[in-house]
């Protein structure tokens, strides 16, 4: 329910609208490896692939190269039998023996090809072997068969040099050969070649058992690295969960222990560097806020003694300065004038020492009074005072329908609210709209439509003797420790208060956790 706490007349609140907090956006996934332990493992195995690519590529090379030089060298010892054969065929076909498999042979006069064939295998009848492992074919049938050539095969037999040295030359019908031109009678120009098939045959299958067996090296690496890594990583691990378990802890306030140390301190190792230095670190740190304690303690005992001292002095001389004032006997103006003054600054100075010992109770740590108190009724009366205190605003009271009950001490509460009430009734003009909500969770809001807090004092506002004179206007003395009592005290109930503020709104919302 609204209840209108402003006599001028009612007034009517649409909810506040929600908006929904935009979605995170999403960081899009990588696959680069984030931790050290990873990235280690990782680029143990980029290493290992590139030696494993590096040996791969120079054996097959080195295979390959031995293995044409092989090839060059039969290609020479055959010379050019088989295609001299093709020059003057016998009554019995072409000459085949000593020639392997696969031999290509062709002849050339001026230009134009007269033969070209190629030797199929070996026949029944002659199945002695050479001493360097070819096969003698025997002459008992035809054991070669001719090879038609288009146009660009005939173009690269042409243009082969006349020379005997061994080239490359691909052939549409019959695959890559090792070809060797040498000149033969009758101005004819004989060719004789050797399949490169074989060849890479072998260089393939070299590569596909590397492929395997690098495959093979390269997950036992992966997972010898992952252990050994995750070995040699374990002191670092160390280190990382002690400045984890120290940063874990609240080091604003309060004394703090900081006995946490790293175990591993050998200066001969990397890891034994970081830890020592972080030991050392943490000394310091220890030492700096053990120091900043005592001076808080020193501090807090000063202020609590110093404003229980200044209690009675302060109550005496208002007492002076109350009953001078009722003297009834003439007074002069200007002493009428001093003594008011004296009672006025003597009841803020006993404000001000009563704010300062009430904090620095709350800072000691004193318990407070804990029982059931009825927010509703603070809310009420709290609102009913400010009202009093500040006819030209206009208080609006929101409240459930039914009563909020929280554990606490009634009277700080009750001094919370009073204190969130005369800030706004204290830094706001007349005509300002000052609203105090409260919702069943026992989640207190104060709102007003003034000029708002500058933005370089939002984050000092609950600090004490804080005053925000330079953006509201002031008509009254401030303290500038009601803010401070605010947070304070709603600590003390282990809660919340935050602040938001812009130009015409600002909020104050307290949540209660006691």
């Amino acid at each position: 329910m609204t209840l209108p706490a402003d006599p001028v007349g009612p007034a009517v609140h649409a909810a506040p609208a929600v908006h929904a907090a935009p979605a995170p956006a999403r960081r899009p996934r990588t696959l680069r490896p984030r931790t050290l332990r990873s990235r280690l493992v990782a680029g143990l195995l980029v290493l290992l692939a590139l030696i494993c690519a590096g040996i791969g590529v120079a054996t097959c090379e080195a295979l390959r190269h031995f293995l044409v030089d092989r090839l060059d060298q039969q290609l020479a010892a055959a010379g050019g039998r088989y295609a001299a054969s093709l020059e003057h065929p016998g009554e019995d076909g072409h000459d085949t023996r000593g020639q392997a498999p696969g031999t290509f042979g062709a002849r050339l006069v001026d230009g134009g090809l007269t033969h070209a064939s190629v030797v199929c295998g070996a026949l029944a009848g002659d199945e002695d072997d050479h001493a360097d492992g070819t096969e003698r074919v025997g002459s008992t049938g035809e054991a070669d068969a001719a090879v038609p050539l288009d146009a660009a095969d005939l173009g690269a037999l042409r243009a082969l040099p006349v020379d005997g040295s061994p080239r490359d030359l691909r052939l549409s019908r019959l695959g890559q050969y090792r070809v060797a031109a040498i000149a033969g009678d009758d101005r004819a120009t004989l060719v004789t070649g050797l399949p490169l098939h074989p060849v890479d045959e072998t260089v393939r299958r070299l590569l596909l058992i590397e492929l395997v067996v690098f495959a093979a090296a390269l997950t036992a690496a992966a997972a010898a690295g992952t252990v050994a890594v995750r070995i040699a990583m374990r002191p670092l691990d160390r280190v990382v969960a002690t400045a984890e378990r120290v940063s874990a802890r609240p080091l604003a306030s309060g004394a703090v222990d900081l006995a946490e140390r790293v175990p591993d301190d050998d200066p001969r190792t990397e890891v034994g560097r970081v830890g020592t230095a972080l030991n050392r670190l943490l000394g310091h740190v220890a030492d700096a806020l053990t120091r900043r304690q005592n001076v808080e303690e020193r501090l807090r005992a000063f202020a609590a003694d110093a404003s229980h001292e200044l209690r009675n002095p302060v109550a005496t001389v208002r007492g002076h300065a109350e009953l001078a004032l009722r003297h009834p006997g003439p007074v002069p103006a200007p002493v009428r004038h001093s003594l008011e003054r004296i009672s006025a600054e003597s009841r803020r100075m006993g404000t001000i020492v009563e704010d300062l010992l009430l904090l620095a109770r709350l800072d000691a740590g004193r318990p407070l009074a804990v029982q059931d108190t009825d927010l509703t009724r603070i809310a009420l009366d709290c609102t009913a005072d400010a009202r009093a205190a500040a006819p030209g605003h206009r208080w609006l009271l929101e409240l459930p329908a039914e009563p909020v009950t929280v554990p606490g001490d009634p009277h700080r509460l009750a001094q919370v609210v009073t204190n969130l009430l005369a800030n706004a009734r204290t830094h706001t003009p007349d005509g300002t709209t000052v609203t105090l909500r409260l919702d069943p969770a026992g989640r207190l809001t104060v709102t007003d439509d003034g000029p708002g807090i500058p933005a370089d004092l939002v984050p000092h506002v609950f600090d004490r003797f804080t005053r925000g004179d330079r953006a509201r206007s002031r008509r009254t003395g401030s303290t500038g420790l009601g803010l401070a009592i605010v947070r304070a005290v709603v600590h003390a109930h282990h809660g919340t208060v935050t602040l938001d503020s812009t130009p015409g709104r600002t909020t104050f919302t307290v949540t209660l956790n006691a």
